[in-house]
């Protein structure tokens, strides 16, 4: 068996730890993403306001809303992703032979194939999450109905049709190119460092926020799209397409709506990023371990990992 299901495990393994410990992060920018009207009482102002006021009116409980679906989200996106990109980085590899580098285009495509799977496998676990995470203060049945994901799935399935957990795809598509700058990023620069030195935990920590910072600062408004199309919209507040939504969110809120929880989103994805590249790291070898111990993999292949 070829490295793939390794590097998968240990990337569902990564994304489960990242995704636990920066999970309040994630609720909070989510709900700043999807918030329309900031002159209410209850508004959220900011990051820290936004904290606050989380834990006043619902406590700790509140800040990890639809965690579940988010672990699970996680587990299953870096699994699917990271084993369609190692498949694809092997195939370049392979035509241009062993111990040669992927150039930046052929990151950039392993990164576009990976993402575009990604999204078309789990983009409805992610509109469950989003809905579960944010439902409190949003308009839409969902917060009458029980707070777990199976029950909201079947909630959207039932009332939208199965249009209603792919709302918001055809930004997510978009958002390939996070990943994909994201890993471009990291491998190009993991390349370079390597030359120069042995790379540690740290380095690989470093290496992991720094990629997530780039991706990140680049697609942001598009992340704004996507949660609110994700969350169920009626009448005129309804965007019917991406460009709508940049025209309806500039028009009523001006260019700063489209960065609505950045600073939360920035700060969760550079530690999610690099919490994920570490772990990944680490959980890669006993990733081999298992799939050797339960024969899936010949022993003999751990030495050439």
């Amino acid at each position: 068996m070829s490295d793939n299901v390794a590097h998968a495990l240990s990337g569902a393994g990564g994304g489960i730890v990242s995704m636990a410990l920066t999970y309040p992060l994630v609720s909070i920018s989510s709900r700043l993403q999807v918030q329309k009207n900031d002159t209410e009482k209850d508004a959220y102002k900011n990051t820290l306001d936004a904290f606050f006021k989380i834990l006043a009116k619902e406590g700790p409980k509140g800040l990890y809303s639809g965690l579940s679906s988010g672990i699970f989200g996680i587990a299953v996106t870096n699994g699917v992703y990271y084993y369609c990109y190692e498949a694809v980085k092997a195939i370049f590899e392979k035509a241009k032979g062993k111990g040669k580098p992927m150039s930046t285009s052929e990151s950039m495509i392993s990164g576009a194939l990976a993402g575009c799977a990604v999204v078309l496998a789990t983009h409805p676990i992610w509109t469950v999450n989003t809905r579960l995470t944010v439902k409190k203060g949003v308009e839409g049945d969902e917060k009458k109905s029980k707070a777990n994901a199976i029950a909201v799935g079947l909630h959207i399935l039932k009332t939208e049709g199965l249009a209603g957990l792919y709302a918001g795809v055809g930004a997510a598509l978009v958002l390939v190119i996070n990943p994909i700058i994201q890993y471009t990023v990291f491998e190009q620069a993991k390349n370079k460092l390597s030359k120069l030195k042995s790379l540690g935990n740290l380095d690989f920590f470093l290496l992991g926020a720094f990629s997530k910072l780039c991706a990140t600062a680049i697609t942001y408004p598009y992340i704004v799209i996507k949660s609110r199309m994700q969350v169920s919209q009626q009448g005129e507040e309804k965007y019917e397409s991406i460009a709508d939504g940049f025209k309806k969110i500039i028009a009523s809120e001006g260019i700063v709506g489209l960065y609505k929880g950045i600073s939360s989103k920035i700060v969760q994805s550079v530690l999610s990023a690099a919490f994920l590249f570490l772990a990944k790291e680490v959980l890669f070898d006993w990733s081999v371990w298992v799939l050797v111990l339960i024969g899936a993999r010949k022993r003999a292949a751990v030495k050439s990992a």
